[in-house]
């Protein structure tokens, strides 16, 4: 079945209330999906600051076993509870409200393994590069992962961190997607 970002079986997603949470606009969703692929043969992806969940809950439409959320504020891991639900992905997820550093922390003592990871923290608290070093350190990339990382088109990532390296760039007006891999 093609499902077609954004529309998770006709239904949209609720987002949070507030601007506390810039959403991935459909255009940008569907054009990380072509570059990454349309389809996914299984494995985890974490959607690290998950917002409304958008991002994860597209892998997990288009084949990944199971995404793990995590975000720091109440108010969007309600809906991120409440989007999964409404699709009934549930027994797919895990939701977790807690910040990124501890989520981090806490992924590496069970020993995670991740395919495909999601970074699209608040423009004004990103931390990529250091995140993507945490995350290569603690073991918690697979050997084929992609990070994906949504940010200011106006931020120029680093071409390297550790052992992974830029794959692709795009900007879409004032957001740009990082691709990152091994």
């Amino acid at each position: 079945m093609r499902v077609i970002a954004g529309d998770y079986k006709g239904r949209p997603l609720a987002s949070v209330p507030g601007r506390g949470t810039r959403p991935t606009t459909d255009k940008v969703k569907e054009s990380i999906f072509n570059i990454i692929g349309p389809y996914f043969d299984g494995g985890w992806a974490l959607d690290l600051y998950a917002g409304t969940g958008g991002l994860g809950i597209e892998a997990l439409s288009r084949g990944a076993d199971k995404a793990i959320f995590v975000d720091a504020d109440p108010k969007a891991v309600s809906i991120v509870k409440q989007n999964l639900a409404a699709l009934k992905l549930e027994g797919r997820a895990e939701v977790y409200r807690i910040d990124a550093a501890r989520a981090l922390r806490a992924l590496a003592k069970r020993q995670l393994v991740f395919d495909l990871v999601f970074l699209d923290p608040p423009y004004a608290k990103q931390q990529i590069a250091l995140e993507l070093q945490v995350l290569q350190e603690a073991g918690l990339l697979s050997s084929e992962c992609r990070v994906v990382a949504e940010h200011d088109a106006g931020v120029i990532l680093p071409e390297r961190v550790g052992d992974c390296s830029v794959q692709r760039s795009a900007s879409y007006g004032d957001t740009a997607v990082t691709i990152y891999g091994f």
